[in-house]
């Protein structure tokens, strides 16, 4: 799903235009009823793709792609409850999966727990989509991108592996931080695996930079979220712009493991780009050490023979 189409040195920055053709392709985004999921895949749509909408609000979701047009389906998926998980993989048994965009989140909420019992941001960022993507690896041509963010630096983030459920002393910004940490480290792994196995998949991950969303809103503390949202209005950009770094991740030749975000300062905002991550984000021990973790959390594992 590579593209020959990104603009040379000194031209105009690659925007959502210069999607290559992707007609004939399959494409899963998870969260695609609002924000940069629902500009995402409206974007793929557009570009010829076949759009699965993935999304735990059925009818939000059929809104959302009455007004994209192109060739979209919605099905449902509740990350936050693995039965949901295994329900929508063991629905797909049917086509090849060419590109599967894990963008659904959920951001700083207070304190609550998942149908399996996770802490809810561990359990909905990270081991949703860790569940989804190992069920969904049969069908897989291309590629996966795991929407990651900046908070994955956040005061020395970690993975808290002695109590990765915050069962003591819940903090909504660092379990926040854990989970795209998290993402970060899954996407690394994932990477070597399907290395390892002759895979020609790809595991890729990007972050929008501080985009515009109705993801901010949720936040449990009032204070935060009042100074998110007025931050929404005036530092952050529109979700179309927050957008590309997924796009471009997506369907641009890149290397396996690469980590798109925008180009301005800080990664705020901008044009998409390859960038860098934190030295925890980087650690490939704390990368298999995650991946046996979910494993174990999920009863879920990579599966046998893929890439033969």
């Amino acid at each position: 799903m590579s593209s020959s189409r990104t603009p040379a040195s000194g031209s105009a920055k690659w925007n959502a235009s210069q999607l290559p053709d992707l007609s004939g392709r399959t494409a899963v985004v998870t969260g695609a009823n609002s924000g940069i999921g629902r500009t995402a895949a409206l974007a793929l749509a557009r570009a010829g793709a076949h759009v699965v909408l993935a999304v735990r609000d059925i009818e939000r979701g059929r809104k959302a792609a009455e007004a994209m047009g192109g060739s979209t389906e919605v099905r449902r998926l509740d990350l936050a409850a693995l039965d949901s998980v295994r329900a929508f993989a063991e629905d797909w048994q049917e086509r090849p999966l060419d590109l599967l965009i894990n963008n659904a989140g959920v951001m700083m909420l207070p304190e609550q727990r998942t149908a399996d019992g996770f802490e809810m941001q561990f359990g909905t960022n990270h081991l949703g989509h860790f569940a989804l993507t190992n069920l969904l690896l049969p069908y897989l041509t291309d590629r996966v991108v795991t929407v990651a963010s900046l908070a994955h630096r956040w005061g020395g983030a970690r993975i808290r592996f002695e109590d990765l459920d915050w069962a003591s002393g819940y903090n909504p910004q660092a379990a926040y931080a854990q989970s795209k940490l998290a993402n970060l480290l899954f996407t690394l792994e994932l990477q070597r695996r399907l290395a390892e196995a002759g895979s020609p998949v790809r595991a890729l991950a990007a972050h929008p930079g501080w985009s515009a969303t109705n993801l901010q809103s949720h936040a449990g503390n009032p204070v935060t979220r009042v100074a998110m949202q007025l931050g929404n209005v005036l530092l952050a950009q529109p979700d179309t712009a927050g957008a590309l770094p997924t796009l471009y991740a997506a369907t641009q030749d890149l290397p396996g493991a690469g980590y798109v975000g925008p180009d301005g300062p800080g990664e705020w905002r901008g044009a998409p780009t390859l960038v860098s991550r934190s030295r925890a984000a980087s650690d490939p021990d704390a990368a298999r050490r995650l991946w046996t973790a979910s494993e174990e959390l999920t009863g879920i594992h990579f599966p046998t023979g893929v890439g033969s």
